[in-house]
């Protein structure tokens, strides 16, 4: 004679059955080659229970490839790369890379603090851009495993291009089941520096040639206008009547083309956001992109002050990614989440410096949904 389940057996199937619904998918690994200094790299793929997938090396920190779905339930890869190592290492213009020390550019490479002078690797046109010629996208990070989430860890020595201290950073991507991947750094430093981390993927929503009919919005009423260099003056800018104005949602080419010296100066949108004045540490949105052809809705959050826009510039034609696709001008955008440009050599904007026994924070979360 079958019994009928007690109350308490119903309950511990439901608990069992909830745990395994909460269960993080496992984190894949895969050997992805060698590179030119002999060093092992790894390949990390995760993956949520809506079929969204992101993976992710270790040389670089580097998001190669980032599967979502469109509005007809179509999975495609959202983010600009190569297929191979070896381009990374050799071609690579940051595709998908964690930044750092120091995200966008210092003027001429140098910035006093405490009363030293430091000098830093020149890479762009006399400037310090991305950390420098071996940038934090130019290493290869230890990795570890930790519920669900791939935890990426990595030791600029002192003098590191150029900058003072010994600075230990953790960069963590988490994918949740809300389509939201997250990417936590964390760092500290043995001696007074400067920091700013960010990562620096390329997107495209739509796998069209380009980016100009993505529609953008961008919650900051100022912006810091750039020099001939690239450097920021120091200024604020408001957005009010100017191509810079996203505070409601335009297309990226509606305006890209306008009369405008800012605009001269970037050769279209390469410019800091102001979110923030003051840096809160609070986490709040920056963008939203949406693609009206896939339907793909992308929303940038981050705990920084404030959040770079760049339309793909500098892209040219030549550029072969993935499956030997041809990267066209202005074939993909980057949000990156930002203390300011030249921010050491500019009093009036947010600290970077990071003194001992402080920690860095800095979230990002990418959110993906569908309109």
């Amino acid at each position: 004679m079958n019994k009928i389940p007690s109350h308490r057996a119903i309950l511990i199937a439901l608990i069992a059955i909830l745990m395994m619904s909460c269960t993080p998918t496992p984190i894949k690994r895969d050997s992805w080659g060698v590179t030119k200094k002999n060093e092992s790299v790894d390949c990390y793929t995760l993956k949520n229970k809506n079929g969204m997938e992101v993976r992710i090396s270790t040389y670089g920190g580097t998001i190669i490839s980032l599967k979502t779905p469109d509005k007809n339930g179509r999975f495609a890869d959202v983010v600009l790369g190569f297929d191979k190592l070896s381009d990374y290492e050799e071609k690579s213009p940051y595709f998908g890379s964690l930044i750092g020390r120091y995200g966008n550019r210092i003027g001429k490479g140098v910035f006093e603090l405490n009363g030293k002078s430091y000098t830093l690797a020149q890479n762009h046109n006399g400037q310090h851009l991305h950390g420098g010629i071996f940038g934090f996208d130019k290493v290869v990070w230890a990795a570890t495993r930790d519920r669900g989430s791939l935890k990426l860890t990595y030791t600029s020595k002192d003098g590191e291009e150029g900058y003072p201290g010994n600075l230990r950073v953790t960069a963590t991507y988490s994918l949740t089941e809300n389509n939201e991947l997250k990417l936590l750094f964390d760092a500290i430093t043995d001696q007074a520096t400067v920091c700013n981390l960010t990562q620096h993927s390329y997107f495209n929503l739509s796998g069209a040639e380009t980016i100009l009919d993505h529609e953008l919005q961008i919650y900051g009423e100022w912006m810091t206008p750039i020099n001939a260099d690239f450097v920021t003056t120091g200024d604020y800018l408001s957005v009010e009547g100017t191509p810079f104005d996203f505070r409601t949602p335009h297309r990226i080419g509606e305006r890209v083309n306008a009369s405008d010296s800012q605009l001269n100066i970037g050769k279209g949108y390469d410019h800091n956001w102001v979110i923030k004045k003051e840096h809160d540490g609070k986490l709040a949105p920056m963008a939203t992109v949406y693609d009206p052809i896939s339907g793909r809705v992308l929303e940038v959050l981050s705990t920084e002050p404030g959040i770079q826009f760049y339309g793909g510039n500098f892209l040219d034609g030549t550029l072969k990614g993935k499956g030997d696709k041809i990267y066209a001008f202005r074939g993909g955008f980057c949000l990156e989440p930002q203390h300011f440009p030249d921010s050491p050599n500019k009093p009036q904007f947010p600290t970077v410096t990071l003194n001992p026994g402080i920690s860095y924070h800095h979230e990002i979360i990418y959110r993906f949904s569908l309109r």
